[in-house]
């Protein structure tokens, strides 16, 4: 899979952009600051509609214009398609796809596939559970489309539930009316959240063989990588409590249970506090190093190795569910090379250099491996020339 053509219109700081990039290895070089990650943030954006930089979509607009345009011609084995996506302040996002009439902006959703290595890839490892989740949470909505519904849905849901655990709490005893649409919100958590936590279950055992496979590979085998997912259920249902490696073998239906059991069990604790306590927005994904967490334990070098071997799982894994030839995902490294010692830097770009595209962001040359040496683009402030 490659784009051949990308066109930015009033996205970050350009203006107006069209980068004709080919397949296999793409360099782009300028000094920081000057709107290279901005280019792949866009490409990452139309394959997953969300950026890796910020958590919603109004400082992806240019400062003059209230409308942004990412288009880019993707090329997938033997088809070609235009893809569209317009982000408009204050309203839906739309799509197009070959600029037929717009369509809802998750229709797209799987045509691209993208894997995208970053500094911000260290919050993975290092930062709060959230980054985790929304880890999860991409590659299950690229693996399965039809789940970004289930995401949206669930997190609406949440939003209504606390809004009305809020306008009860700390209240003793709760109208017929109250308690009966509070049950009604429980079950719709229950159902959709066991759902998605079931999904997420199914990413982790699928990526899982080949993240441990590729610590190894960057990191010498010194110390064996796990990943292990945290439910909010743990410890929480007295004799029913759930041990995490008992978790994965659950059919979403006896979790949606568990979930509604955990809930009951917990009604007061959570009108007290007006929130709610139990569900996949409340869960974490453990990475461990041998015998420790990663989190406050892993050196800077083990933390980079770790990142970096889950976003090669995601990688091995689109292979896996699309080995068609020119199937594979678009693999971008975002000004990563200056952060690993030359040992990680030339393990990485040696397990990468295959991919049917690369896209390299860096500062300077020298930065970038001997492997990974291909079509040189220069960027400077809202410009992209073929160098």
């Amino acid at each position: 899979m490659y784009i051949s053509q990308l066109s930015l219109t009033g996205f970050r700081s350009y203006a107006q952009a069209d980068v004709h990039l080919a397949p296999g290895i793409n360099v782009l070089i300028g000094p920081n600051g000057v709107g290279k990650t901005n280019i792949v943030e866009s490409i990452g954006y139309l394959a997953n509609l969300s950026s890796h930089r910020v958590s919603n979509d109004a400082p992806l607009l240019n400062f003059e214009s209230d409308r942004a345009l990412i288009r880019g011609t993707v090329h997938r084995g033997p088809q070609t398609t235009t893809l569209e996506v317009e982000i408009t302040s204050g309203k839906i996002n739309r799509a197009r796809i070959n600029r037929a009439n717009p369509v809802r902006a998750r229709e797209i959703l799987g045509m691209l596939r993208t894997v995208l290595f970053a500094p911000e890839d260290l919050a993975l490892i290092k930062g709060d559970p959230s980054n985790r989740r929304k880890f999860l949470d991409e590659l299950l909505v690229a693996l399965r489309p039809i789940e970004s519904g289930t995401k949206n849905d669930y997190d609406r849901i949440v939003k209504q539930r606390n809004a009305l655990l809020k306008s009860i709490r700390g209240k003793s005893k709760l109208s017929t009316s109250q308690e009966n649409t509070l049950k009604a919100w429980d079950l719709q958590l229950a159902m959709t959240g066991a759902r998605l936590i079931r999904g997420r279950l199914d990413v982790l055992a699928l990526i899982r063989p080949y993240m441990q496979a590729a610590y190894a590979d960057l990191a010498d085998g010194a110390k064996n990588a796990r990943a292990v997912y945290r439910s909010s259920l743990e410890g929480e249902l007295d004799e029913n409590s759930l041990p995490a490696e008992d978790l994965e073998s659950l059919e979403q239906e006896e979790i949606q249970e568990l979930l509604l059991t955990a809930i009951e069990a917990n009604r007061s604790r959570e009108v007290d506090r007006g929130i709610s306590l139990f569900g996949p927005h409340r869960d974490d994904l453990t990475l461990i190093l041998g015998p420790a967490p990663a989190k406050g334990y892993a050196s800077h070098g083990e933390t980079w190795s770790f990142a970096l071997a889950l976003r090669l799982a995601a990688y091995r894994v689109f292979g896996d569910d699309d080995p068609r030839p020119g199937s594979g995902p678009i693999l971008i490294l975002d000004d990563v090379f200056a952060e690993l010692d030359t040992t990680r830097r030339d393990r990485l770009a040696h397990i990468v250099a295959g991919a049917e595209q690369v896209l390299v962001t860096a500062a300077v040359v020298e930065d970038v491996p001997d492997a990974l040496k291909g079509h040189f683009f220069q960027v400077s402030p809202g410009q992209v020339v073929d160098a």
